[in-house]
């Protein structure tokens, strides 16, 4: 999952057609005619695969929405280690807290899949907030929500141990890239490394591998190449929930 920063000469303007959703953002939650009223001049950009969108410390100006693609949001530190937040479909809103506080971006995000998004800036925001103030107590629900999604985040990595860690990232990135065989099998269609789970659980590589192979042993997981899938879901699922 290396990327290329992208310059903001190379986005080229396209269109796409919004589905799901999988992470919750800030405009969603909001009522329908303070959305609409913002993606009305929402200006549309492309993202090719392994492109950067922003990275951390960038002057925020607006935000995105994910029309087509998936892309990845991670944090670094001093050293360079890679800590992978968390991974966005279609429908997802990322960068929306920028609108709201004007400050620089608080991670890196990046395409693994061609992407084409919709650009709302800050300044389109506020004047909607002109326009429908009572936006504000609805605004205020929504940021609370996602304070509990990241007092959630913030327990798992604390109390779980690092075999639910791995299962949970497994999980996410089948429902993200994976599809079922007719034998009920998930097959995450891209090529994962050890070091991208390591950065999804926020624990050592090391311990990735070990655990894997013995998910591979209990026959919860296979791999063909660099090509992970899942044989039994409810099974990895109910991993998800062993407390170290």
């Amino acid at each position: 999952m290396a990327a290329r920063r992208l310059s903001p000469k190379t986005r080229s303007n396209t269109t796409g057609v919004p589905s799901k959703r999988s992470f919750s953002g800030i405009l969603p939650n909001l009522p329908i005619q303070f959305s609409e009223s913002l993606l009305a001049n929402a200006k549309p950009q492309s993202l090719a695969e392994r492109e950067v969108l922003f990275e951390a410390g960038d002057v925020a100006d607006g935000c995105y929405r994910l029309e087509q693609g998936l892309l990845k949001v991670s944090i670094a530190s001093p050293q360079g280690d890679e800590r992978i937040l968390t991974i966005l479909g279609p429908g997802s809103i990322v960068g929306e807290l920028a609108i709201i506080d004007g400050l620089p971006r608080s991670a890196t995000v990046v395409a693994i899949r061609d992407c084409k998004l919709s650009y709302m800036g800050r300044e389109a925001f506020v004047s909607c907030l002109r326009e429908y103030p009572e936006i504000y107590s609805d605004l205020v629900s929504t940021l609370v929500s996602r304070l509990r999604e990241a007092d959630n985040a913030m327990a798992a990595a604390s109390f779980l141990s690092v075999k639910a860690r791995v299962a949970r990232a497994l999980l996410e990135l089948a429902e993200h890239l994976g599809r079922e065989t007719e034998s009920g099998r998930i097959v995450i269609l891209h090529k994962i490394r050890q070091s991208d789970i390591a950065a999804m659980a926020g624990v050592a590589r090391e311990n990735v591998s070990r655990t894997l192979t013995e998910l591979k042993r209990r026959g919860l997981i296979g791999q063909s190449s660099s090509y992970y899938f899942i044989n039994d879901k409810r099974k990895l699922l109910r991993e998800t929930e062993d407390i170290a």
